[in-house]
């Protein structure tokens, strides 16, 4: 029988499996046969890195004890570490900036495959930049300032370009620019049994669909990611503070303002918790600063505000600022937290969100404009499903003063209160009802076939994971 014949009876996984591991020598049982074949490091417990290494970003999460955290030196790495997990039938997770909202990038007792030496950043002399998966949003944005370009992305600076762009990517630029997928052109990826390779719109056009917004931890694992950027223009940040008593005031007067506002004009309204809650409103403006005072005043019309900060900025400081990184980041190991989201398609009523954070210890609401850019995408041509969301909104409780349980029945009552059933999955919720439509909408069936297409063996399962 010829070569064709063999590949044909035993079919694409076991080929690999047969020749790839083979090459390496075979696997053992044990864990000191994968530390040996990779180009990089295997953290075991007992490791003096151990406890640094396995922390996720939300500490409510610092309990998991991986069985193992591979930092992988390139994609040959994450290919073996996937041939383990599938071996070994343990759980693994890909992990980039480690921002899991429900911990889901360290496993209990499963593979951490690190992608954080994945870092390198590319910007060509056509604006397209190469992106390693374990790129943080600071390096990022240090690296596309230095080189005039633009990418609309997230604004915290520890997150990584990995979980952020798989569920879409919300930027402060994102009605003027759109979503991180819709700058998206290619992907390297590693998905279970096979050999890295691209994803584009050309090259495996379905695996590429539901990399642009069905959710990080799916498919397989992403090792970098090719954008196109825009030329950089400069940002004008302003910020706008309220009396204590007024926050169903401001978040009425903000969803009436911004629904009317134009695409160059991104903004967030915050409500936190307290007796009584307060608000405030913060945004981003591309265009002359004579217009924007001209927004702004139609807005404080609605609402006297008490204080008043406009400031023009290039857009690489507007990004630092947003991040919390002017004049310098300020350290961060991470904190205990309770989070979800929903979609707003129409107004939510806004003394509703303010009575369920009266007199609240902790917890906070921040609503995100959507449209613009964002909107002009057919919700069925990449798998972010929420491109007709006037809004998103985030709920956020510290886990301070109150335990855990408090902290999600608090968590709950701001997601459900604000209601419209679906919700955002960079913003993942472990008690998000009916999570897979909240998520994905319309878009769920096709993403389910891509999930078993390229992960038939569930091999990345997890619980909530498309397979």
């Amino acid at each position: 029988m010829g070569t064709g014949g063999v590949l044909m009876r035993f079919g694409r996984r076991t080929f690999i499996q047969a020749t790839g591991l083979v090459a390496l020598g075979g696997w053992d049982s044990d864990w000191a046969r994968l530390r040996r074949v990779l180009t990089g490091r295997l953290v075991l417990p007992g490791d003096d890195v151990y406890d640094t290494v396995r922390r996720p970003y939300n500490t409510v999460y610092a309990h998991r004890r991986p069985a193992a955290v591979a930092l992988c030196a390139d994609e040959s790495d994450v290919a073996r570490c996937l041939d383990f997990a599938a071996r070994e039938r343990i759980p693994v997770a890909a992990r980039s900036g480690g921002h899991s909202y429900a911990g889901y990038s360290v496993p209990e007792n499963g593979l951490v495959v690190d992608l954080s030496a994945l870092r390198a950043v590319r910007v060509d002399h056509r604006g397209r930049a190469e992106v390693g998966a374990g790129t943080r949003m600071i390096d990022l944005y240090d690296e596309l300032a230095r080189t005039g370009r633009l990418l609309p992305a997230g604004s915290c600076p520890t997150v990584g370009i990995g979980g952020l762009t798989l569920g879409g990517g919300i930027s402060v630029v994102g009605r003027e620019y759109g979503l991180t997928i819709d700058h998206l052109r290619a992907a390297r990826i590693v998905t279970p049994g096979d050999r890295p390779r691209r994803t584009d719109e050309h090259a495996e056009p379905d695996l590429f669909w539901a990399l642009r917004g069905g959710g990080g931890g799916n498919f397989g694992v992403v090792t970098s990611f090719t954008f196109d950027t825009e030329p950089a223009p400069d940002v004008t940040v302003f910020l706008l503070d309220f009396p204590a008593d007024a926050a169903t005031d401001v978040l009425g007067a903000w969803q009436e303002w911004a629904l009317g506002t134009p695409d160059g004009l991104w903004s967030a309204c915050n409500v936190a918790a307290g007796a009584p809650p307060v608000a405030g409103v913060a945004g981003t403006w591309i265009g002359s600063a004579r217009e924007l005072g001209r927004h702004l005043d139609r807005f404080a019309a609605k609402v006297a505000p008490t204080g008043r900060a406009v400031r023009p900025m290039d857009y690489g400081a507007a990004m630092r600022f947003f991040a919390g990184c002017l004049p310098e980041c300020r350290p961060d190991d991470g904190s205990p937290f309770v989070a979800s989201s929903r979609m707003l398609h129409r107004p939510v009523d806004p003394a509703r969100v303010v009575a369920l954070l009266d007199g609240r210890r902790t917890g906070r609401v921040q609503f995100d404009t959507f449209g613009g850019a964002i909107a002009r995408v057919r919700p069925d041509a990449t798998a972010f499903p929420h491109r007709d969301a006037i809004a998103s909104a985030q709920a956020y409780v510290d886990v301070v003063g109150v335990d855990e349980a408090e902290a999600r029945r608090i968590t709950a009552e701001l997601r459900d209160g604000i209601g419209h059933g679906t919700g955002y999955v960079n913003y993942i919720d472990p008690d998000m009802p009916d999570w897979p439509t909240a998520y994905y909408g319309r878009n769920l069936p096709r993403l389910r076939r891509v999930a078993r297409r390229y992960d038939p063996d569930r091999v990345l399962a997890f619980p909530q994971g498309l397979v």
